[in-house]
């Protein structure tokens, strides 16, 4: 297993010959494009339809509890199996500062793969797709900059799988609880802002 993640790595990591250009939407993908995960989560919650309010916040509220299960996976899992990043190792080339901490899996990729996934079980098809191919540019441009192996970004999306499975079973037994309490929360903490019209009630 070892020596295929080298060899996939040789392939995708980019050299000091590759194009510039090429380069630069790396390191985009590679350290901006993870903010759409906050972006949407604060905008599905605080604006929409009315009549679609409620499904949002229910897929907010679903990804949320994925997304900290699966980061507190991966965290755990960094923690028990540590695992050296390339650049570490000396191995390929690296383009993107990072610090020397374990790789495997990835925390970019286990949040963007949940993220993509989580749309995909419970929102649109076609919006869980195109946040997937978000997510395999992102772990994509992790390894062609040098940060990740790509055994890491597998390893995200199947820590994002297992988020995704346990949230299910989470709100299958206490989603009306926890929605309940998430919109008293809201309710409390934005009421100024719902009054205003500024954002949905």
């Amino acid at each position: 297993m070892e020596q295929l993640n080298h060899m996939l790595f040789t392939w995708i990591n980019a050299t000091p010959d590759s194009p510039k250009w090429l380069l630069d939407i790396a390191l985009f993908l590679a350290n901006d494009m993870i903010f759409i995960v906050p972006v949407l989560i604060i905008g599905l919650w605080l604006w929409g339809r009315h009549h679609h309010i409620a499904f949002q916040r229910e897929l907010v509220s679903k990804t949320a509890i994925a997304l900290i299960f699966a980061m507190t996976c991966a965290k755990t899992l960094s923690e028990l199996f540590p695992h050296a990043r390339p650049f570490v190792e000396g191995f390929g080339f690296n383009f993107l500062h990072h610090s020397p901490d374990s790789s495997f899996p990835s925390d970019h990729g286990t949040a963007i793969f949940t993220f993509a996934l989580a749309f995909l079980f419970w929102h649109r098809l076609w919006s869980g797709l195109v946040l997937l191919v978000i997510g395999i540019g992102i772990a994509w441009s992790r390894v062609y900059v040098g940060v990740h192996w790509p055994m890491d970004m597998l390893g995200g999306f199947l820590v994002g799988m297992l988020g995704c499975l346990f949230s299910q079973l989470v709100w299958n037994l206490f989603g009306a609880q926890i929605g309940s309490v998430l919109e008293k929360i809201y309710r409390f903490s934005f009421a100024l802002p719902i009054r205003k019209g500024w954002v949905q009630e």
